[in-house]
């Protein structure tokens, strides 16, 4: 029997404290949270510590997704980011290499336990228990053998300060000495099944120091189609084309993906991420939030961490998009997509006119997010996106971003943010005026 979740329904505020490594139509949806109401989520760690647990289909373990009062395929979701503080005291990351024999096609989605495929057991996203530290800690609840699908190549573990605006790594004997608490240094949720990346204890890299900027790195709306939440996007996403798994795609159905595992370090608090309703709800879902993330995370993984993190819902009816908008806070945004101060504006007012041309209208930036296999393939996503979006040619789109703004490079190997300056009332049009200007104020004397 189909129940009709009514506007009564609805709630002001939806609390989530459970997850899932599976993002799409089959997932359990959560709420509904009313439009114009606050999603309070309790993320755990997103990345090694997955990685490390043979039994999640993905390299995230993400909260599940809250369904959204009035959401429907084809509007959009804005999801202020109110709050995003940090609850883990400690971490460990580092590069890695997948482990020969311990996977089918993508040791991120299919680990196996080749003993226990040899010996013709189940084998596939085997349970599994710690026992001590280090990477053998990792064993195979039926065969107790070893199971871990990476090799931590160069690992650290870094501690916080109070205040989780300064981090430390840390010597050898502390990092083992942590290991042995890792759980709770890590901050796991009771409903969290990862096995907490410390307890590998490594310190390959010691008494660096950093600063915290905590970021997001999945947050967004359900796929039209299952992926493994690490996958929702277009380069790691391109792994699962043509897989020898249970979660292989074609190239077609890749293109349902919602792309908001984006590793962009200003998805951060006071930032605002317009995403894609492709599935009746929306489904808004969290977690892979980060301690600091430099652009491009050359290294493939940086600090997880625990968080709570809260986002306002705003349903934007009729915008249709493929991929997310990203409003960062005004000093992220680069030097040539910052609003123009009123002086700037009369000055090329006078410009303009002394040259026999009509200044055109106010401009507000934008940020338009692609992804793909590669760097050039994810500038080309973003680019055809801004270009449908905005009602421009793709030659239009390149010279505006290379004028009046620029491509950042969010994650490699195909993560960027192309940013734009657009005139105000093609934004009216598509109804995001409101949204930018509140983030970045009206346009000043034009």
């Amino acid at each position: 029997m189909t129940v009709e979740l009514t506007t009564d329904m609805a709630q002001d505020h939806v609390l989530v404290d459970r997850y899932t490594d599976i993002v799409g139509p089959s997932n359990e949806m959560l709420g509904p949270v009313k439009d114009g109401g606050r999603i309070e989520y309790l993320t755990v760690p997103g990345c090694w510590g997955p990685m490390i647990t043979p039994s999640l289909r993905s390299g995230h373990e993400v909260s599940l997704p809250v369904r959204v009062e009035g959401a429907k395929v084809g509007d959009a979701v804005a999801l202020y980011v109110e709050t995003l503080e940090q609850t883990s005291r400690a971490t460990t990351s580092g590069t890695h290499m997948g482990v020969d024999d311990r996977f089918i096609s993508d040791p991120f989605v299919a680990k196996i336990c080749p003993t226990c495929r040899d010996a013709g057991r189940h084998f596939l996203y085997p349970d599994t228990y710690l026992d001590g530290i280090g990477e053998s800690a990792v064993k195979c609840s039926t065969c107790h053998s070893e199971v871990i699908a990476f090799h931590m190549v160069e690992g650290y573990t870094m501690v916080f300060d109070d205040a989780k605006e300064i981090g430390v790594t840390v010597s050898r004997p502390r990092a083992e000495e942590l290991a042995h608490h890792a759980r709770e240094w890590v901050a796991l949720t009771e409903h969290s099944t990862q096995h907490p990346i410390v307890a590998l204890g490594r310190a390959e890299l010691v008494g660096t120091m950093t600063r915290c900027r905590i970021s997001a790195g999945n947050l967004g709306s359900i796929p039209a189609i299952d992926l493994p939440s690490s996958h929702n996007c277009g380069d790691f996403g391109a792994f699962l084309v043509g897989a020898d798994h249970e979660f292989a795609v074609t190239e077609k159905q890749l293109e349902m993906r919602t792309d908001v595992h984006m590793d962009i370090d200003s998805v951060r608090q006071g930032s605002v991420v317009i995403v894609p309703v492709k599935v009746d709800g929306a489904g808004i879902y969290a977690g892979d939030v980060h301690a600091m993330i430099g652009d491009g995370e050359v290294a493939v993984h940086t600090t997880d961490i625990g968080a709570r993190l809260v986002v306002r819902v705003d349903v934007v009816k009729g915008l249709e998009l493929d991929g997310p908008l990203l409003l960062p806070p005004a000093e992220d945004l680069p030097f040539l997509a910052r609003p123009f101060s009123a002086d700037e504006v009369a000055r090329a007012k006078d410009l303009a006119a002394a040259n026999d041309t009509t200044l055109e209208g106010p401009m507000l930036p934008v940020q338009v997010l692609g992804s793909g296999p590669m760097v050039n393939a994810a500038v080309d996503n973003a680019v055809m996106r801004a270009a449908r979006l905005f009602g421009m040619s793709s030659d239009e789109v390149r010279n505006r971003a290379t004028i009046s703004g620029a491509v950042d490079i969010g994650r490699l190997p195909g993560f960027v943010q192309l940013s734009m300056l657009v005139p105000r009332d093609t934004l009216e049009r598509l109804g995001i005026v409101h949204l930018v200007e509140a983030q970045y104020g009206e346009p000043d004397g034009w």
